[in-house]
């Protein structure tokens, strides 16, 4: 199973590698289970509320995450998107699964946090990204539910993270595993440690202490 921030476009791409069973994607606001699929978006109401104030910040790099497609306000090199001035009209029209703000200094994270209405909440990740969504897309929230169409305990599951919102599932399930190079607030919960995802460490731990 799959547990991830990156969107279900974009694992797609990656099923030809992994088979996965069930993936929980773009933070637990979609999770797929064979041919089963539910969603966790954000309500049209906050996505305009929210939208409405961050545009008057020119500075701020934003995106809107349909799960299907991606709006931006810039465009990017390394980041397919659509490039859409106006992010407002977009949440007007699609179902917005995601949005996730550049960071550029600490005062961006306090403005953007002073706008995030009461129904979500947001994560960051890498230090460098907001990522604001529902209160019930969480990736705790996608291992249950796919833990639980396969009719397993979250004591029966080992799960692998390195960052933020990795943190509760490592804590809930029987074996929370952090990579080497996760952040120090992984690394200090989890139950034990395995080589850097940039050399196989997951591979190698399942490998050597579960296969």
């Amino acid at each position: 199973m799959a547990a991830t921030a990156r969107p279900y476009r974009d694992m797609k791409k990656r099923i030809v590698d992994i088979d996965f069973d069930s993936m929980a994607v773009s933070n637990g606001a979609r999770v797929v289970c064979n041919t089963a699929q539910t969603e966790c978006s954000i309500s049209r109401q906050s996505a305009e509320k929210i939208l409405e104030a961050l545009k008057y910040r020119s500075d701020l790099r934003i995106t809107l995450e349909t799960g299907d497609a991606a709006y931006s306000n810039v465009s990017f090199d390394n980041y397919e998107s659509i490039v859409c001035r106006d992010l407002v009209s977009v949440a007007k029209t699609e179902k917005i699964l995601k949005i996730i703000v550049g960071i550029d200094t600490e005062s961006t994270v306090e403005f953007v946090k002073s706008e995030v209405p009461n129904d979500l909440y947001y994560t960051v990740a890498n230090g460098q990204l907001m990522q604001i969504m529902n209160k019930c897309a969480t990736k705790w929230n996608g291992v249950k539910q796919m833990l639980s169409h396969f009719d397993l305990s979250p004591r029966e599951a080992a799960y692998f993270g390195d960052d933020n919102d990795d943190i509760e599932s490592i804590k809930n399930c029987g074996l929370g595993v952090a990579v080497s190079n996760a952040i120090p607030a992984v690394l200090e919960i989890a139950d034990c440690v395995a080589d850097s995802n940039d050399m196989d460490g997951v591979a190698k731990f399942i490998a050597e202490n579960i296969l």
